[in-house]
């Protein structure tokens, strides 16, 4: 599952005055619904002022941090286990990690100052850093990352073109999903999960701006249009098993969210309050309005709103039962949720006011950044470091014991 950041921004600028004011020093009052306590721990930086976590899986955090003397921005992972973060380095000039599955880290890297980003691959266990490569043009966007395939876009030769990739960790072969429109057409990988990458293309004899999701079976090498809501376009944004989710327009031209059943063929049309950032792990699906969050079970078509209502709530990433999103009301604050009890708490920052999630894991630990105790008087906030939020019995919340027999 990938991040919707295009997205959320402009949500949050939207709505950022809406619900009631609350104080500067802290954050709405919490919902009566039961929490837990989370615990808070500081992942540092790479020796630069400023770092932040974009993703977590098992025990190891991913992001970017600025190096010594803030000279530079570079991808790190940091292992929860031994509280170590490594810099994994670039491929020319800055690097950002954007995801991490088992052993392999999978971002951006710049190679240039102010050029091209080409996307990478880092190996754990070999401490190896690999450009992945493009489809024949000048840059590749990382967009998502399912066990060993990458997705994302890659310009094509000339670089007038850009289409969907799938990269192979087992393999380290890139393949070009192609377009609806053919070798000509553009098209944009935005998930991945499986065999299954969904995105958006341009279709033939419309316009390139008219799109259709779709679905590219990596099993068989098929591209299938997911047609729209009675509209002329549509797009597909995330994928979890055989559900996709993403926006439409309807008969009317109205901008609709639905979800898609690959097996049944299946369309539901969730509405208008699922606009912003569709979201799906198994049969829950997560969206917004600009203003809140809202749940929607596909078995039961149940829907509930994440969190107090108060406020603009924008939800980053849903993992089974966890979601992870900020709230606006008015200052903002991450936030960690279930779909299945409704439970809903705040993340605390490091002393300073704000705090932002990015990524949940399937055991509700978050990974994220917040901000240190402010050094001048009338600011609010100090830098933001990376950190990861655990609940009670996480084994990320216990502290360092020093070993004895350790040399310095």
């Amino acid at each position: 599952m990938c991040s919707r950041a295009w997205l959320l921004a402009g949500a949050g600028l939207l709505a950022a005055a809406a619900g009631p004011a609350y104080g500067a020093d802290a954050p709405p009052p919490a919902p009566t619904t039961p929490s837990v306590q989370y615990a808070v721990r500081d992942l540092g930086t790479l020796g630069g002022t400023r770092s932040e976590a974009t993703a977590i899986d098992g025990g190891t955090v991913v992001g970017s941090s600025l190096t010594s003397g803030d000279a530079a921005e570079h991808a790190f992972a940091y292992d929860l286990r031994r509280h170590t973060m490594t810099d994994l380095g670039t491929l020319g000039d800055s690097s950002r990690a954007t995801g991490v599955a088992g052993e392999h880290v999978v971002g951006e890297s710049d190679l240039s100052a102010g050029g091209p980003p080409h996307g990478f691959v880092y190996d754990l266990r070999t401490r190896r850093l690999a450009d992945i490569g493009t489809l024949g043009g000048s840059s590749t966007h990382v967009t998502g990352l399912d066990g060993d395939t990458v997705v994302g876009e890659s310009s094509l030769a000339g670089d007038a073109v850009t289409h969907a990739f799938a990269y192979s960790l087992r393999t380290r072969i890139m393949t070009d999903l192609g377009s609806l429109a053919g070798p000509s057409g553009t098209s944009t990988a935005a998930a991945v999960s499986g065999t299954t990458v969904v995105g958006s293309s341009s279709l033939p004899n419309a316009p390139a701006t008219t799109t259709h999701g779709f679905a590219y079976s990596l099993r068989t090498g098929t591209m299938t249009d997911l047609g729209t809501l009675g509209g002329s376009s549509s797009t597909a944004n995330d994928v979890s098993g055989a559900i996709v989710v993403g926006q439409s327009r309807t008969a009317g031209n109205r901008l609709s969210a639905y979800a898609y059943d690959l097996r049944t063929g299946v369309r539901t049309d969730l509405g208008f309050h699922f606009l912003i950032a569709q979201l799906v792990s198994g049969n829950t699906v997560v969206g917004g309005d600009g203003l809140l969050s809202s749940t929607y079970d596909l078995t039961t078509r149940a829907t509930a709103t994440v969190g107090s209502g108060r406020g603009v709530t924008e939800t980053r990433q849903i993992n089974g039962n966890f979601m992870a999103g900020d709230n606006f009301a008015p200052n903002s604050f991450a936030f960690v949720a279930r779909a299945d009890t409704g439970a809903f708490t705040y993340l605390a920052s490091l002393g300073g006011l704000n705090s932002a999630a990015a990524q949940v894991d399937r055991h509700g630990v978050v990974a994220g950044s917040a901000a240190l105790p402010p050094t001048d008087p009338v600011a609010v906030n100090g830098p933001f470091h990376a950190v990861v939020w655990a609940p009670p019995g996480s084994p990320w919340t216990r502290t360092r014991t020093p070993n004895p027999s350790a040399r310095p």
